[in-house]
């Protein structure tokens, strides 16, 4: 592997600090512009930071001058490193030669990352359509597959996460993201993840799709089964069904291989991408096929079934290629499973130091999950990782696992470096657990912890008397 570009952690910030006074006025106008119920849920984990220089492995915190280990990588988009100086130099090439261009004309950009693309692609998927990320992709995918059957149901997963536009939201598998906006897509069906009979249970001549995560990751870095998927492939080629695989988290390199499915051998009919295609400069994202009859038949009569105004866009085509060409030349589907490898075994010390708090470990690659044993403990780590050098968030449908997606040029010596931050912050989260763990044996008690809402106010209020602290700190300073 060549060895990646860098930006050491000790290194000192080139930005001025940012002081208590200058962050309640960039709180105050972001509540006023943007959102103000989103700062509050992020400054209940300690997420509500500002990124400044960010290279690498993550970004500094101007608040502190701290260099900041991006372990979220916002799911998976940061895949070859944060401002990749390899993809800007891209970026820069695209911007002096095009611009978005049309997405009902034909260009080299297109046609030269298209080619690369379905060259990687696993098993038979030849064809594709683009897309302007992930929630559009899996919506283009359902769409293709409605269209060429002409049947009307499809079957998801129970805490499936596949975005948050029109049939992507249809197909979430928690009933939080979809309850403010019904009536959505009717017929679609939800199963267990990993319970293949289950499915057989709900398929039939009426169901046009099976879509699914290889690995869930809001529901908490569940990996799919080889049997499993073997066993969805052969249902699926038994009732003409499409096999969808959403891999919008789990793609360019994320679990080892270029594609999550490369893993079991088995090639889907449909394969959503984005998030890292972009390189984390220009969004992108792509929908990989293969071109069944019923499929020829649907395009021969509907060629334009779907259009993407942003989605392989000539810019964002020349910039995804660039990040193909990378990822090969510094062999990060081998760095992150060696990596990971190493992660997860340094995790499962940690778990054997503390079986009171970790319920296990558990993933693929570099898409890593730490369950602890209650809901609460999610917020505290995210929190406790925060003040020691580490962005992480917990799962959005399962808020007791914290996820782990760092960057697939991580070296090994910074994993240590992540090790070491994820166990002192676990002894920062003991002081607070005498208190608590007591407290969620009490009969309701547990519940009340595990609320999202409670839990929001309460790690609010604690941030006041924290922020309250240094604020005073800092006036005797002056």
């Amino acid at each position: 592997m060549q060895q990646p570009f860098t930006d050491p952690p000790s290194s000192p910030p080139e930005d001025p600090p940012l002081d208590q006074d200058a962050k309640r006025a960039i709180v105050k106008r972001f509540s006023k512009h943007l959102n103000k119920g989103q700062i509050r849920y992020l400054r209940a984990g300690h997420l509500d930071i500002l990124e400044s220089r960010r290279k690498a492995l993550g970004f500094t915190n101007p608040e502190s001058g701290r260099f900041m280990f991006d372990c979220f990588t916002s799911a998976g988009c940061f895949n070859v490193g944060r401002r990749n100086p390899v993809i800007q130099k891209a970026l820069e090439e695209a911007l002096t030669t095009c611009d978005m261009g049309s997405c009902h004309l034909l260009s080299e950009a297109k046609i030269r990352f298209a080619k690369k693309l379905v060259e990687k692609a696993p098993g038979d998927l030849t064809h594709l359509f683009f897309a302007a990320g992930g929630g559009e992709a899996v919506d283009c995918a359902l769409k293709l597959a409605l269209g060429a059957t002409g049947r009307p149901e499809v079957i998801s997963t129970i805490k499936a996460y596949h975005g948050h536009t029109g049939l992507a939201l249809s197909a979430n598998g928690k009933e939080h993201y979809r309850k403010y906006f019904e009536p959505l897509m009717p017929n679609v069906h939800f199963a267990p993840f990993n319970d293949l009979e289950a499915i057989k249970r709900v398929a039939g001549p009426k169901t046009a799709a099976i879509i699914i995560e290889p690995v869930q990751g809001e529901a908490g870095i569940h990996v799919a089964d080889a049997a499993y998927i073997k066993g969805l492939r052969a249902l699926c080629d038994e009732l003409g069904i499409f096999l969808i695989f959403d891999e919008v988290q789990t793609g360019f390199g994320r679990t080892g291989k270029l594609f999550a499915a490369e893993h079991y051998g088995v090639s889907p009919d449909i394969l959503a991408t984005a998030k890292s295609i972009g390189g984390g400069l220009f969004p992108n994202g792509a929908v990989l096929y293969k071109m069944r009859r019923d499929v020829e038949r649907f395009l021969d009569a509907w060629p334009a079934f779907h259009l993407s105004y942003s989605g392989g866009s000539d810019i964002g085509c020349h910039v995804s290629l660039a990040v193909l060409n990378e990822i090969d030349r510094l062999s990060l589907c081998d760095n992150s499973l060696e990596r990971g490898e190493q992660f997860r075994q340094a995790l499962e010390g940690i778990k054997s130091e503390n079986p009171g708090i970790i319920r296990e470990i558990r993933g693929i690659g570099l898409m890593v999950g730490i369950e602890y044993i209650h809901e609460f403990m999610g917020p505290m780590m995210s929190n406790a990782l925060a003040e020691g050098g580490v962005f992480a968030a917990y799962s959005g449908n399962a808020p007791q696992v914290m996820r782990f997606m760092l960057p697939l040029t991580v070296s090994d010596e910074e994993i240590d470096l992540v090790v070491d931050a994820i166990r002192q912050a676990i002894r920062t989260m003991k002081t607070l657990l005498p208190i608590a763990l007591p407290a969620a044996k009490i009969p309701g008690v547990l519940k009340l912890l595990n609320n999202e809402t409670i839990q929001t106010v309460t790690f609010n209020w604690l941030r006041s008397l924290e922020s309250a602290g240094q604020y005073i700190t800092q006036g005797r300073r002056r």
